[in-house]
């Protein structure tokens, strides 16, 4: 986000023939302060250290421009909203509200955010518990926020569910592998909404 800045006043110079003098500034002068307006808008937007480029062939497919679900429309949300935008994740935004994990999911400082795409969903046992339903999407989590890159470099990513995914693949193709031992692809990664990096997965992950 581009910040302006107010720029200082020049000194009049004044020379012999220049156009008619003036008045000099004084002891007292202060630089103007900056407007609201000139600082820019107030929302909230993602650390520099995590706004990274999203990546993978599912990113073609998301809205365009400002729409609801667009990259640049996310980046603005805090994730759970974020998610109740995207059409793709419509039936993760349905489990979200019946494990009543809405409010953790947006005030949240930083997450990673597996999430299993529509199609993932229709190929997964439907749960009906909510204890479990909270339990199965919260092995979807990690409490810290994490690139693509880091995720690869680390190998494993530790879980709010207290398991572990591990984290593979190249830039091009990173997998997701749960603790069941099934090979998820990452279909759009670096998604960055307000207080998270989500990753869009073509499966949907089971704790061992």
């Amino acid at each position: 986000m581009r910040k302006l800045w107010a720029v200082l006043p020049a000194l009049a110079i004044v020379g012999a023939c220049s156009a008619p003098s003036q008045q000099a500034s004084t002891a007292t002068d202060v630089p103007p302060v900056p407007t609201v307006a000139a600082q820019g808008a107030k929302t909230p937007a993602p650390s520099p250290d995590v706004a990274v480029a999203a990546f993978g062939p599912g990113c073609a497919d998301l809205p365009l421009s400002d729409d609801p679900g667009s990259l640049d429309n996310v980046r603005l949300q805090p994730v759970a909203a974020a998610i109740e935008s995207s059409p793709e994740l419509s039936r993760l935004h349905e489990a979200i509200v019946r494990a009543g994990l809405t409010d953790m999911l947006n005030t949240a400082p930083e997450l990673t955010v597996f999430a299993p795409t529509n199609a993932a969903f229709e190929a997964a046992p439907a749960l009906s518990d909510p204890a479990r339903l909270r339990a199965l999407l919260e092995y979807h989590v990690s409490n810290t926020r994490e690139t693509g890159a880091q995720l690869r470099a680390a190998g494993v990513s530790q879980q709010l569910e207290g398991g572990e995914v591990r984290v593979g693949g190249t830039p091009e193709e990173t997998t997701v592998t749960d603790g069941a031992g099934t090979e998820a692809a990452v279909t759009c990664g670096d998604i960055t909404t307000q207080n998270a990096n989500v990753f869009l997965v073509d499966h949907v992950l089971q704790p061992s």
